[in-house]
């Protein structure tokens, strides 16, 4: 096995319904998740905000 390269380091608390905020260390700004469009109709739920699901950035992060 090689050697490591890079650990990820992140503390991810929630907010308030399904919005949760993830700080990655390295990055002065949080990172927040959410629900949004479709999902928050699956889910039957309004959050405040919308913001962008799990989902989204494991297919922009395998996409990219």
């Amino acid at each position: 096995m090689g050697n490591i390269v890079h650990r990820s380091e992140i503390v991810i608390t929630r907010e308030k319904g399904p919005t949760r905020k993830a700080f990655i260390k390295g990055f002065k700004d949080p990172v927040y998740y959410g629900v949004h469009g479709g999902i928050k109709g699956f889910y039957r739920i309004e959050p405040e905000e919308e913001h962008a699901a799990t989902l989204d950035h494991v297919v922009g992060a395998v996409g990219g």
